[in-house]
């Protein structure tokens, strides 16, 4: 009995734990401080990259298809799509490690030709510790006509810059 008592106090340990840090990083990073950060990316200007959603484990970004962002057959070029991807994870990762984070790694994989006139990333925080948070994004084109179709998926890992996640690098 007594170890299924502190079983129960240690998630709910954890549980408060979570929800104090994920309070910590919502009062600094919300969709305008996230939408700063993202143009204080020169890349992202040049691709002209906007975050729509951002919060509670996931965040969207989108970039609007023009000529310059396709290779010779048409289609959105593979960088873009890498791009958006590692940026939208790291994005989403941030909800639940703060502002100060970095990619660890990813994985992406092209399933179709991206044809549309917007591109669309949605990332969303798969698990989330203090020393990483593995995360999942789904690549769509947004067609004339409002329809969307999944063009790539990527996994990414993204870590804390400084650290655990409240840790300030000091001490």
């Amino acid at each position: 009995m007594a170890g299924v008592v502190r079983e129960s106090a240690v998630r709910e340990s954890a549980v408060r734990e979570s929800a104090v840090r994920e309070s910590a990083v919502s009062a600094v990073l919300d969709l305008a401080a996230a939408q700063k950060a993202l143009h204080a990316q020169p890349f992202s200007r040049l691709v002209q990259a906007r975050i729509t959603e951002f919060g509670h484990g996931a965040a969207t970004l989108e970039i609007d298809i023009r000529e310059e962002l396709r290779q010779q057959h048409g289609f959105v070029h593979g960088g873009v799509l890498s791009y958006a991807a590692d940026n939208t994870l790291t994005f989403a990762a941030a909800t639940a490690l703060g502002p100060a984070v970095v990619t660890g790694g990813f994985s992406i994989q092209y399933l179709r030709p991206a044809v549309g006139r917007t591109l669309r990333a949605r990332a969303e925080v798969v698990q989330a510790g203090r020393r990483q948070a593995v995360c999942r994004c789904d690549l769509t084109v947004i067609g004339a006509e409002g329809e969307e179709s999944v063009c790539a998926v990527a996994q990414g890992t993204v870590l804390p810059l400084n650290g655990p996640a409240g840790d300030n690098g000091e001490g």
